[in-house]
Order: C-alpha cells, then structure tokens, then sequence
C-alpha cells in the first residue's frame, strides 16, 4: 500500500514538472513583467504642472508606470526619440505602431528588435490595444538597464545610494506635462541569515516525523502538520494576491484573471495545502500522504519560486519586504518541513510489520 502511495506521488510530481515546462513561456512572460525583487526602489514624485483627474503610480516593483487619465481628454506619452508613443484618453488606450518605444517596452530589458514600421519621424499610427483610461508600461527611463550597479554602488553597496532622478515626458493636448519620479539602490538584505532561519525551521517541523504514528504524541504531531499546512496554504495564496495587486489589478475580476493566467501554480499548491491541511486534522487514511505531496508542491512552487526575496530589498508585493520575506519563509518551512516529516511517517508505517489472522 505505502509503495503504491509514494508511486503515484512519484508519478504527480513527475507531471506536475511537465506541466510546469510546458507553462513556462507565460509563466516567464508574466514574470518578467513582475520580477521576483530587485534592487532599485522607482518612485514617482508627481505630475507638473498638475492635472486633476491624471494620476501615475509605480507598480510591479518599479518595473512598470500606470498612469490613469481622468480628464477627459486624450494625454499622449511622449517616447525616446520625442515621438508619440502612447494615447490614452475617454475613447480608451492606443499605442503608436510607428513609435520604436512601443517594441522596446515590450520587455523590461528593451532588446525587442525593432521592425521596418518603426521610424519615430513618421506620422503616428494608432492601434487600440485596451479599454478604459489606465495604461501601464516599462520605461527604461525609470529603470536601471545595466547588468552591474552604478560606480557609486559598488564603492560602498552598503548603503542607500539615489541614482537619478527620471522623467518622463506627456503632452496634452498641445501642453507638455511631466512625469517626474526618482530611481534609488536600496542595499539587499543578508540572504544567509533568512536561510538559516528557514533550515532552522523546516528541521524543527521534519522532526514531527519522528514521532510514532500510534502514539498519543503522533497523533499530536499529525494534527500539527495539518495545521502548518493550512497556515502555509494560505499564506501561499495570499502571496500571489498581492503580486497581482501590486503589478496594478483593481477589483475581484483583474486579481482572478491575473492569479489564473500567471500565478497559477502558486494559487493550486496553496488551496491544495489547504485541503491536505483539513484531511491531516481529521486524520483521514492515507493523511501521511496527503501532508507529504501537498508539502513538496507548497516548497516548490510556492516557495522557492518566490525565495528570491530573501537576496533583494524589493519585494513585489504592496506590503514590507520584511513581511514578504518571512511569508517566504513560513511557506518553505511549512512545505519542506511537512514533505519530510510525510516521508517519515511514510517509512515508519512500511517497516511496521502487519499483524496476522490466527
């Protein structure tokens, strides 16, 4: 019985890995609009002159600009060589398929090659790409594009350095306008100590393992394991949620929408934790079972998926890095932690001997 469970776990993962190749183009899309952390803090420090009802906000972790045009006139974000570039307004979004910014911001590192259309001396032609008045997009302008930080950075990379102060240019109507903002290095934390915190951790729960399943205390020890994991699935669902609120989404619709089309997995090992977590404190057959794959599934994509966060000052979430970092950390204990203490029951019920009829 414990071979045939601990094979088709084996077969799970093994598919799970798949699918997860499989996903990984829009995966990688979605991921390189929202990076895992970085770095650089991009912040906006107004519009000038002011415009009631234009307001523009850093999201993704300062990868993106959304500006959301109230107006009710048409702004146009100027591109890098003066051009129009973007058109938002009360008839909704247009980008300029002449505009060479267009195929640059495509990606956050701007190496789309650029087509033939692309002239930013040509008339604009406009293609509507969205609805509503908010447009959001990368601006190598806010951003830090090389691969080593700034001369000043690497002299002391212990303290808070302001790199530049950025601007990005709009028009309205035959007015200019100003995005003003600033870009800062912010130094990253100690990687090791959040680390050893988190092996620290994982061990500690591994060890409900060790407990025999028959006893009073591993009992105990299973509905422990039941409730870590329902703590866990929640804090890997919650995690994804706020990647989605910080990359911009507004509203029940755009979070579900973006939690489905690029924090899919995340979302499914949490709520799968969740119900491993309930199964375990009833203490339901096969709960060993349930507690070990539900773990390996919550570690994996839940947790070393986000565990950049531990190297990077910025995390992609609308709440401390502090606080992002020890929800990475809970998940990794809860989900290694739970895979190992699984496994061990697993074992221990496969060498007890099983008691014959007379």
């Amino acid at each position: 019985m414990i071979r045939t469970l601990l094979a088709r776990a084996g077969l799970v993962a093994a598919a799970a890995g798949v699918a997860t190749l499989l996903t990984a183009a829009p995966a990688a899309a979605h991921g390189a609009d929202a990076p895992d952390g970085t770095d650089y803090r991009t912040r906006t420090t107004g519009v000038t002159p002011q415009r009631p009802g234009l307001e523009v906000r850093v999201v993704e972790a300062g990868a993106r600009l959304e500006l959301t045009n109230d107006t009710g006139r048409a702004v146009e974000v100027i591109g890098y060589s003066g051009e129009p570039y973007l058109r938002v307004g009360p008839d909704g979004v247009f980008e300029n398929s002449r505009s060479p910014a267009t195929y640059l911001n495509r990606t956050i590192a701007g190496d789309t090659a650029l087509p033939a259309e692309a002239d930013p001396a040509a008339p604009p032609t406009w293609r509507r790409i969205a609805d509503g008045t908010t447009v959001r997009w990368h601006d190598q302008r806010a951003l830090w594009q090389e691969s080593a930080p700034p001369a000043e950075v690497r002299a002391a990379p212990n303290r808070e350095h302001r790199v530049r102060d950025w601007a990005v240019p709009l028009r309205d109507g035959a007015d200019p306008v100003m995005i003003n903002g600033t870009l800062d290095w912010v130094p990253p934390p100690d990687a090791y100590t959040w680390w050893a915190v988190t092996i620290v951790g994982l061990l500690a729960v591994g060890a409900l393992g060790l407990l025999a399943a028959a006893a009073p205390a591993g009992a105990r020890a299973l509905s422990a394991l039941g409730a870590l994991l329902v703590a866990g699935g929640v804090v890997a669902v919650v995690y994804p949620v706020g990647r989605e609120l910080d990359a911009g989404a507004q509203g029940l619709g755009p979070v579900a929408l973006g939690l489905l089309s690029g924090q899919i997995w995340a979302l499914l090992t949490g709520v799968g934790a969740i119900a491993a977590g309930w199964y375990a404190l009833a203490r339901r057959p096969a709960a060993d079972f349930a507690v070990a794959l539900a773990g390996a599934c919550l570690a994996l994509f839940a947790g070393a998926a986000n565990a950049a966060v531990f190297a990077r000052s910025i995390a992609p979430v609308p709440w401390s890095p502090e606080i992002a970092r020890g929800m990475v950390a809970l998940v990794l204990i809860t989900g290694t932690g739970a895979t190992a203490a699984g496994v061990l029951r697993l074992h221990a019920a496969a060498k007890t001997p099983t008691p014959t009829r007379t």
